[in-house]
């Protein structure tokens, strides 16, 4: 059979272990085939590079960055409530624009090979929808890169800014956050009523932040997985951090576990540094969704992170004891198929008809490429190669 005119030819790659040529045209995988077979249409040759599916962020916050802009040094402070006050100060003090900063991230993210985000944008009262209107712009300026998604977040409360939560949510934001229900505003059930209730009157997912700790974490999961329920949202509501889930005893655990999964409630994790974090294995093993996201890049909250979602990868394996192939598999599944499900995007499995959304590295198979978390060779968005070598070229 003659082969069908291509966009671009990947030649002499790998699919884990197996040699072929991947076909691409009108931004999807037209064809898989054998090592050096295919023609009709550009070459670019790979080498032997291993092909993995584009990598997937699923909890950011491009609107927070200083990437780019001289050091800032870190400002501790022991609550959370502190903190989100420390950074609206830091964040009034720049002069540049959050478009400039968030676009920058953005660039340094898909360089590094992720061709999805889920990110959090602080909505109150006093910022408005201003911030909400530099994302959707920046949306179709980058789509060429990334695929984006909005959370309207919270950050200084539910309760007071109810209003300019559900007018964001209203005005094109795909999600609507929350954030400690105890801890933040001091009333569960009202937060989450709020919460659930803009989700259900505008048909949107929910992400809710949740640092409370221990038994009180653990009881404001369960509460969510009851609302998930109650509202017919299993499968559409994600909780980032629940930190509660590495402090509390066993029975609490397996309990809030089984309440997770039986709602469909997915749980996100960055591997915090001094933080508990939620037991990967054992939530997996419970049957709950369980994703990965770099959270915090270069901002107030912290002078780490670099968007590599490889290298996220590889931290929470490290700190869950992801050890065996079959185990590092699971790791690389964090950063791509789980939080792709999460988000609403197809699997992201390299198949004929997938998107073709990929990145080449230098690894033997999947496991050594989240063990060593080598540097993206080529990063290709929808057919088209967007970076070489760490460096955009679109």
């Amino acid at each position: 059979m003659p082969d069908a005119d291509f966009d671009l030819i990947l030649s002499e790659l790998r699919l884990d272990e197996a040699a072929c040529d991947l076909g691409l045209r009108g931004g999807r995988i037209a064809r898989i085939a054998p090592a050096g077979s295919l023609s009709g249409g550009p070459v670019e040759p790979c080498g032997g590079l291993l092909a993995l599916p584009g990598l997937v962020d699923g909890h950011i916050h491009l609107d927070k960055t200083f990437l780019g802009l001289p050091w800032a040094p870190h400002r501790p402070d022991g609550s959370v409530a502190g903190r989100i006050a420390a950074e609206k100060a830091q964040l009034r003090a720049i002069d540049e624009p959050m478009s400039l900063r968030a676009r920058r991230l953005v660039e340094a993210i898909a360089a590094r090979g992720t061709t999805a985000i889920r990110t959090h944008l602080d909505v109150d009262s006093e910022t408005g929808l201003a911030g909400l209107e530099t994302l959707l712009r920046l949306r179709g300026e980058v789509a060429h890169l990334l695929s984006l998604q909005i959370v309207a977040f919270p950050q200084s409360g539910v309760l007071r800014h109810a209003e300019v939560l559900e007018a964001a949510v209203a005005a094109g934001a795909d999600l609507v956050g929350g954030l400690d229900p105890a801890g933040i505003d001091e009333d569960i059930e009202a937060q989450l009523a709020i919460v659930f209730g803009i989700a259900e009157r505008h048909g949107v997912p929910v992400d809710i932040h949740l640092h409370d700790p221990g038994e009180l974490g653990a009881f404001e999961l369960r509460r969510i997985a009851a609302r998930t329920l109650a509202a017919g949202l299993q499968g559409r509501v994600a909780v980032s951090h629940a930190y509660a889930l590495g402090e509390v005893a066993e029975g609490t655990l397996a309990r809030t576990a089984a309440a997770l999964a039986r709602a469909g409630v997915a749980i996100m994790t960055n591997g915090p540094g001094p933080d508990s974090m939620p037991p990967v294995k054992r939530l997996l093993a419970e049957g709950v969704t369980v994703f990965v996201g770099s959270d915090n890049i270069r901002d107030a909250w912290s002078p780490y992170g670099n968007g590599d979602m490889l290298e996220r990868a590889r931290l929470v394996g490290y700190r869950a004891g992801l050890l065996t192939d079959a185990e590092l598999r699971t790791g690389f599944d964090l950063v791509t198929r789980a939080p792709a499900r999460v988000i609403g995007l197809p699997d992201p499995a390299l198949a004929e008809g997938a998107a073709a959304d990929l990145v080449l590295v230098a690894a033997a198979h999947v496991p050594e490429a989240v063990a060593a978390a080598p540097p993206r060779a080529l990063v290709v968005k929808a057919g088209r190669i967007v970076a070489r070598e760490g460096v955009l070229v679109a």
